[in-house]
């Protein structure tokens, strides 16, 4: 087992919510105080409070925020980048387990688990480690050039119809 799943899961074990166990995991990674990310994470536990989203697809997109953000609080140039990113790893999570909301991962109204929140801590983890170390890249740069394909072929759809007023 990686070490950063070995450390999320002893988190969770600890007492940290899904949230708190997944983002912690990475703080030295990240340069970050391991205390406070505890405390910023601390509402996004148990599907934000109320089984709504998993913690920990929380926590793994707080920690893809804390990497990709420029931080710049006058011009932030950073959000498709983050948002790209979170979405890719939400649908991949999303694909694996059948959901990323809490309550229906818990099988609450359909007494079916679908995964446990160790199983949601570990595969969560996973996918962030394969985002930091770069084996996402591939896939990334392929969304963007679709992204972009799409932008330019409405942009000239756009124009076209500009043109026929």
């Amino acid at each position: 087992m990686d070490k950063h799943v070995e450390q999320a899961l002893a988190y969770h074990k600890k007492g940290y919510n899904c949230a708190q166990a997944v983002a912690c995991a990475f703080a030295e990674e990240l340069g970050r105080d391991e205390k406070e990310l505890f405390q910023i994470m601390e509402a996004f536990g148990f599907g934000m409070g109320a089984m709504g989203t998993c913690g920990a697809v929380s926590g793994m997109v707080a920690v893809v925020g804390m990497k990709e953000s420029d931080g710049n609080l006058e011009k932030p140039a950073t959000k498709k980048t983050s948002y790209r990113v979170s979405k890719e790893l939400i649908r991949r999570f999303q694909e694996k387990n059948g959901s990323v909301i809490c309550r229906e991962l818990k099988g609450v109204d359909t007494k079916k688990p679908l995964r446990s929140c160790n199983g949601c801590i570990e595969d969560a983890v996973e996918l962030t480690e394969a985002y930091l170390r770069g084996d996402l890249d591939e896939a990334f740069a392929s969304i963007e050039a679709q992204e972009k394909a799409k932008a330019a072929a409405k942009a000239a759809i756009a124009k076209a119809a500009g043109k026929q007023r």
